[in-house]
Protein backbone atom coordinates (compact mmCIF):
# COMPACT_ATOMS: atom_id res chain seq x y z
CA UNK A 1 0.00 0.00 0.00
CA UNK A 2 2.97 2.29 0.43
CA UNK A 3 3.23 2.51 -3.34
CA UNK A 4 -0.27 4.05 -3.41
CA UNK A 5 0.57 6.48 -0.62
CA UNK A 6 3.12 8.22 -2.82
CA UNK A 7 0.27 9.34 -5.09
CA UNK A 8 -1.54 11.21 -2.28
CA UNK A 9 -0.59 14.85 -1.82
CA UNK A 10 -0.97 16.42 1.61
CA UNK A 11 -1.93 20.10 1.46
CA UNK A 12 -1.06 21.83 4.72
CA UNK A 13 -3.53 24.24 6.35
CA UNK A 14 -6.42 23.38 4.01
CA UNK A 15 -9.29 24.05 4.38
CA UNK A 16 -8.22 25.75 7.60
CA UNK A 17 -5.05 26.14 9.65
CA UNK A 18 -3.82 22.95 11.29
CA UNK A 19 -5.47 20.58 8.80
CA UNK A 20 -3.36 18.42 6.49
CA UNK A 21 -5.80 17.76 3.62
CA UNK A 22 -5.32 14.45 1.79
CA UNK A 23 -5.62 15.37 -1.90
CA UNK A 24 -6.56 12.33 -3.98
CA UNK A 25 -6.57 14.14 -7.35
CA UNK A 26 -2.88 13.28 -7.69
CA UNK A 27 -3.82 9.58 -7.57
CA UNK A 28 -6.84 9.90 -9.85
CA UNK A 29 -4.78 11.38 -12.69
CA UNK A 30 -2.64 8.21 -12.76
CA UNK A 31 -4.71 5.47 -14.45
CA UNK A 32 -2.62 2.56 -13.20
CA UNK A 33 -2.79 3.77 -9.58
CA UNK A 34 -6.54 4.45 -9.84
CA UNK A 35 -7.12 0.98 -11.33
CA UNK A 36 -5.01 -0.58 -8.58
CA UNK A 37 -7.21 1.07 -5.93
CA UNK A 38 -10.37 -0.33 -7.52
CA UNK A 39 -8.76 -3.78 -7.88
CA UNK A 40 -7.68 -3.83 -4.22
CA UNK A 41 -11.09 -2.70 -2.98
CA UNK A 42 -12.85 -5.26 -5.17
CA UNK A 43 -10.54 -8.10 -4.07
CA UNK A 44 -11.74 -7.74 -0.48
CA UNK A 45 -15.37 -8.22 -1.48
CA UNK A 46 -15.33 -10.20 -4.76
CA UNK A 47 -16.49 -13.47 -3.16
CA UNK A 48 -19.10 -11.88 -0.86
CA UNK A 49 -21.94 -11.64 -3.42
CA UNK A 50 -22.30 -7.88 -2.95
CA UNK A 51 -25.43 -6.60 -4.67
CA UNK A 52 -25.13 -2.83 -4.09
CA UNK A 53 -22.26 -0.41 -3.60
CA UNK A 54 -23.14 2.87 -1.88
CA UNK A 55 -20.85 5.82 -2.62
CA UNK A 56 -20.83 8.74 -0.18
CA UNK A 57 -21.04 12.26 -1.66
CA UNK A 58 -18.88 13.36 -3.23
CA UNK A 59 -15.52 11.65 -3.45
CA UNK A 60 -17.07 8.28 -2.66
CA UNK A 61 -18.81 8.58 -6.03
CA UNK A 62 -15.40 8.45 -7.75
CA UNK A 63 -14.59 5.04 -6.27
CA UNK A 64 -18.12 3.67 -5.90
CA UNK A 65 -19.20 3.47 -9.53
CA UNK A 66 -16.16 1.59 -10.89
CA UNK A 67 -16.14 -0.64 -7.80
CA UNK A 68 -19.79 -1.54 -8.39
CA UNK A 69 -19.02 -2.42 -12.01
CA UNK A 70 -16.05 -4.56 -10.98
CA UNK A 71 -18.22 -6.43 -8.44
CA UNK A 72 -21.18 -6.82 -10.82
CA UNK A 73 -23.30 -4.83 -8.36
CA UNK A 74 -25.65 -1.90 -8.62
CA UNK A 75 -24.50 1.56 -7.59
CA UNK A 76 -26.33 3.83 -5.11
CA UNK A 77 -25.33 7.43 -4.32
CA UNK A 78 -25.71 8.72 -0.76
CA UNK A 79 -26.30 12.44 -1.28
CA UNK A 80 -26.60 15.65 0.66
CA UNK A 81 -30.24 16.70 1.32
CA UNK A 82 -32.47 17.78 -1.56
CA UNK A 83 -30.15 16.49 -4.30
CA UNK A 84 -32.14 13.38 -5.25
CA UNK A 85 -35.30 13.72 -7.38
CA UNK A 86 -37.55 10.97 -5.97
CA UNK A 87 -38.70 9.99 -2.48
CA UNK A 88 -35.81 9.61 -0.04
CA UNK A 89 -34.88 8.31 3.38
CA UNK A 90 -32.70 10.62 5.49
CA UNK A 91 -30.12 10.16 8.24
CA UNK A 92 -28.63 13.00 10.29
CA UNK A 93 -25.21 12.86 11.92
CA UNK A 94 -23.22 15.08 14.24
CA UNK A 95 -20.45 17.40 13.09
CA UNK A 96 -17.95 19.26 15.21
CA UNK A 97 -20.35 22.21 15.22
CA UNK A 98 -23.90 21.21 14.33
CA UNK A 99 -25.35 18.44 12.20
CA UNK A 100 -25.51 17.35 8.59
CA UNK A 101 -27.52 14.70 6.77
CA UNK A 102 -27.41 12.25 3.90
CA UNK A 103 -30.23 10.83 1.83
CA UNK A 104 -30.84 7.87 -0.48
CA UNK A 105 -33.81 7.00 -2.64
CA UNK A 106 -36.31 4.83 -0.77
CA UNK A 107 -36.15 2.23 -3.56
CA UNK A 108 -32.33 2.18 -3.85
CA UNK A 109 -31.83 -1.00 -1.84
CA UNK A 110 -34.16 -3.98 -1.57
CA UNK A 111 -34.71 -5.99 1.58
CA UNK A 112 -31.81 -8.35 2.28
CA UNK A 113 -29.48 -7.05 -0.44
CA UNK A 114 -25.79 -7.31 0.51
CA UNK A 115 -24.30 -3.82 0.55
CA UNK A 116 -20.91 -2.18 0.99
CA UNK A 117 -20.23 1.52 1.52
CA UNK A 118 -17.26 3.29 -0.07
CA UNK A 119 -15.63 6.68 0.46
CA UNK A 120 -12.22 8.21 -0.09
CA UNK A 121 -11.42 8.88 3.55
CA UNK A 122 -12.36 7.56 6.99
CA UNK A 123 -11.82 10.26 9.61
CA UNK A 124 -14.13 10.34 12.65
CA UNK A 125 -16.55 7.83 11.11
CA UNK A 126 -19.72 9.91 11.48
CA UNK A 127 -20.56 10.15 7.79
CA UNK A 128 -19.84 6.49 7.10
CA UNK A 129 -21.85 5.37 10.14
CA UNK A 130 -24.80 7.51 9.02
CA UNK A 131 -24.61 5.95 5.56
CA UNK A 132 -24.61 2.50 7.14
CA UNK A 133 -27.74 3.42 9.08
CA UNK A 134 -29.41 4.46 5.80
CA UNK A 135 -28.64 1.03 4.35
CA UNK A 136 -30.17 -0.60 7.41
CA UNK A 137 -33.24 1.68 7.28
CA UNK A 138 -33.84 0.31 3.78
CA UNK A 139 -33.49 -3.27 5.13
CA UNK A 140 -30.23 -3.92 3.30
CA UNK A 141 -27.60 -6.22 4.81
CA UNK A 142 -24.66 -3.92 5.52
CA UNK A 143 -21.64 -6.10 4.86
CA UNK A 144 -18.83 -3.59 5.19
CA UNK A 145 -17.00 -0.39 4.36
CA UNK A 146 -14.00 0.40 2.18
CA UNK A 147 -11.87 3.54 2.07
CA UNK A 148 -8.80 4.68 0.21
CA UNK A 149 -7.38 6.44 3.31
CA UNK A 150 -7.99 6.01 7.03
CA UNK A 151 -6.83 8.58 9.58
CA UNK A 152 -6.15 6.06 12.35
CA UNK A 153 -5.52 8.72 14.99
CA UNK A 154 -9.19 9.81 14.79
CA UNK A 155 -10.49 6.29 15.61
CA UNK A 156 -13.39 6.44 13.13
CA UNK A 157 -13.28 2.67 12.70
CA UNK A 158 -14.82 2.32 16.19
CA UNK A 159 -18.11 3.78 14.90
CA UNK A 160 -18.24 1.06 12.25
CA UNK A 161 -17.72 -1.91 14.56
CA UNK A 162 -19.53 -5.10 13.67
CA UNK A 163 -18.74 -4.71 9.97
CA UNK A 164 -15.73 -5.40 7.78
CA UNK A 165 -13.65 -2.25 7.25
CA UNK A 166 -10.96 -2.13 4.56
CA UNK A 167 -8.68 0.90 4.29
CA UNK A 168 -5.87 0.82 1.75
CA UNK A 169 -3.73 3.58 3.27
CA UNK A 170 -3.38 4.19 7.00
CA UNK A 171 -2.23 7.53 8.41
CA UNK A 172 -1.20 7.02 12.03
CA UNK A 173 -0.43 10.60 13.10
CA UNK A 174 -1.48 14.09 12.11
Amino acid sequence: MQELERYIRTVKDFPKPGIGFKDITTLLKEPQAFAQVIDLMAAQFCDKKIQKVVGIESRGFIFGAPLALRLGAGYVPARKPKKLPAATVREEYALEYGTDALEMHVDAISQGERVIVVDDLLATGGTAAATGRLVEKLSGELFGFTFLIELDFLHGRQKLSGHDVLSLIHVETE
